[in-house]
């Protein structure tokens, strides 16, 4: 999936990227114009252009039918930081991933492989976002606040979501490459799922890596906890299980540094995404274990409070 990778990263590393450019990239890989909407929001800080992609399967929600729906979300705040910063950042890996995916989903369907159910991608494009500082490295800002992100990230369609973001500006994943975590689901960190680390060993061709997660970090931005970054904010949003996948690199690196992208890394994370999709749609992947799931609720009650910023003193 290198050919996307390269495809999209040309798009995106320049000044005029816009939703509208990738959309025509995609309809040119086989979409259907009406399969990709792109909404512009604003907000005092600038704007983004939202992509929401649908790819749909021959036995999914779209066709009728009861095959479930995978969504992937390509989290950032911006591919760039102008005019502060010149060229793509490091940030926008999580949005060219998801968007390599669809393209390669597109291309797949276009030439009669599709799969059993729907896969829904969503991300941003903004080439001139903010950035903040953050220890130990500064991250990059979004013009547009987490309520509307949510917004338009989440569809109600999605049954369970990969959400791909660059994870370098920490101390907690220390490896090269790509990294995953625990699933998520209304407040609880759950087990990490077996299906999916299957799905991780056969991409990348290693054991899978398992990023630690805490607490805070599947609260909401905003409530004045630290969080890891906000590769597991979709999860405050949905009841639908999630699962992080994390571009991550061995030091340190922030993510309005430019020059610090790894191609072979985002296709991977890309490639990761769409085995998923083929697994998920065909009911033979699961991210958590409902049953017990269900007896972790009888037992402990509902965690959902933590998908929302509590009560302030």
């Amino acid at each position: 999936m290198l050919k996307q990778v390269i495809d999209l990263h040309e798009i995106l590393d320049t000044p005029s990227a816009s939703g509208e450019r990738v959309r025509e990239y995609l309809i040119g890989c086989g979409a259907a114009p009406e399969s990709i909407q792109v909404t512009r929001v604003t907000s005092d800080k600038g704007a983004s252009d939202f992509l929401h992609i649908t790819v749909a399967g021959h036995s999914g929600k779209q066709a009728g039918k009861e095959a479930p729906t995978l969504g992937v979300i390509g989290r950032l705040g911006g591919i760039g930081a102008r005019p502060d910063i010149t060229g793509y950042v490091s940030d926008g890996d999580g949005a060219l991933a998801a968007l390599a995916a669809a393209a390669k989903l597109i291309g797949m369907a276009a030439h009669g492989d599709r799969l059993a159910g729907d896969v829904i991608i969503t991300t941003h494009i903004c080439p001139d976002a903010p950035t903040r500082e953050h220890h130990p490295v500064p991250f990059m800002d979004s013009p547009i606040s987490f309520e509307d992100t949510w917004e338009h990230e989440i569809d109600a369609q999605m049954d369970a979501i990969v959400s791909i973001d660059t994870t370098k500006g920490n101390r907690v994943i220390n490896v090269r490459g790509v990294s995953m975590s625990p699933t998520v689901k209304q407040g609880y960190i759950l087990r990490t799922s077996e299906d999916l680390m299957d799905v991780m060993s056969r991409v990348t061709g290693r054991l899978p890596h398992i990023f630690a997660l805490t607490q805070q970090d599947i609260t909401p931005y905003g409530n004045g906890l630290h969080h890891l970054n906000s590769i597991l904010q979709p999860a405050v949003a949905t009841s639908a299980p999630v699962i992080g996948v994390a571009l991550s690199t061995e030091t340190a690196v922030a993510g309005c540094a430019t020059g610090a992208s790894h191609e072979v890394d985002i296709e991977q994370a890309a490639r990761f995404a769409v085995e998923v999709a083929k697994d998920f749609t065909a009911g033979i992947c699961q991210f958590y274990d409902a049953e017990e799931f269900s007896r972790l609720i009888a037992l402990y009650g509902e965690h959902t409070h933590f998908q929302h910023r509590g009560a302030r003193k």
